[in-house]
């Protein structure tokens, strides 16, 4: 082989190598803690949101999940769903600033909820449940500084928060997007007044083309028997 072939294969080995290294690092980067689904409604109520835990680890286990809710803007009613395995801890903590709602006023809140007596092996994930009364509506995200401790005593903080603009932090936090959008039942109800003239129409064309195709049907027997009268005249 000549020294110009070998040294194009050893660049492009060095290439594709090159490119695994940086795949297999974004892979890496991008398992971490996540909050599903990342948006919500503000104000949105009888909700749920489901906590992405994976294992990065090659030799040990996750043992230990805690998650930390806001208090500054807090999730009321908050419902932990029971997972298999695992064994749901729910701490509560006296808010800052009361929240007045319908039924009265909250003084404190869910803060901090942590898992334990499970396991998640390497390579693997668990999805952890968690139900709420209502949102806050006067913010425009929440963060859910998370701790996750592995088998070997190793503890990754995913609690990191990234400024506007700015790249993904290595431990980023989950964050849930607060938007200004409209519940489901109001979806819905629009929804269903924009099908109705929709519907309406519909209708009205289906009577129309019964209607058009009733006159078309009578004249073409008025006119066959017309056709029948002459001919027997005519014999």
């Amino acid at each position: 082989m000549s020294p110009a072939r070998t040294a194009l294969r050893r660049a492009g080995l060095g290439s594709a190598l090159a490119a695994c290294a940086v795949l297999t690092a974004a892979g890496v980067a991008s398992a971490h803690v996540t909050v599903h689904p990342d948006s919500y409604a503000k104000g949105a109520t009888d909700g749920a949101l489901t906590f992405r835990v994976p294992d990065e680890s090659d030799t040990a286990s996750t043992t230990k999940v805690q998650l930390f809710l806001p208090t500054d803007h807090p999730l009321l009613g908050v419902l932990v769903s029971p997972h298999d395995g695992w064994t749901a801890e729910v701490t509560d903590a006296k808010l800052k600033t009361p929240v007045k709602t319908d039924d009265g006023t909250i003084t404190d809140a869910v803060s901090e909820i942590t898992w334990t007596g499970g396991k998640i092996g390497p390579g693997h994930y668990e999805d952890f449940d968690v139900a709420f009364g209502q949102l806050p509506d006067d913010a425009a995200q929440l963060t859910f500084k998370t701790l996750q401790t592995y088998s070997d005593g190793k503890v990754v903080r995913w609690i990191e928060e990234a400024a506007q603009g700015d790249d993904e932090p290595e431990n980023p936090a989950p964050v849930l997007k607060l938007t200004a959008g409209t519940t489901a039942s109001a979806t819905a109800s629009k929804t269903s007044a924009a099908a109705a003239p929709k519907a309406s129409a519909s209708d009205s064309t289906a009577r129309g083309l019964g209607v058009a195709g009733l006159v078309v049907g009578v004249l073409g027997l008025a006119a066959g028997t017309f056709a029948v009268v002459r001919s027997r005249r005519a014999r």
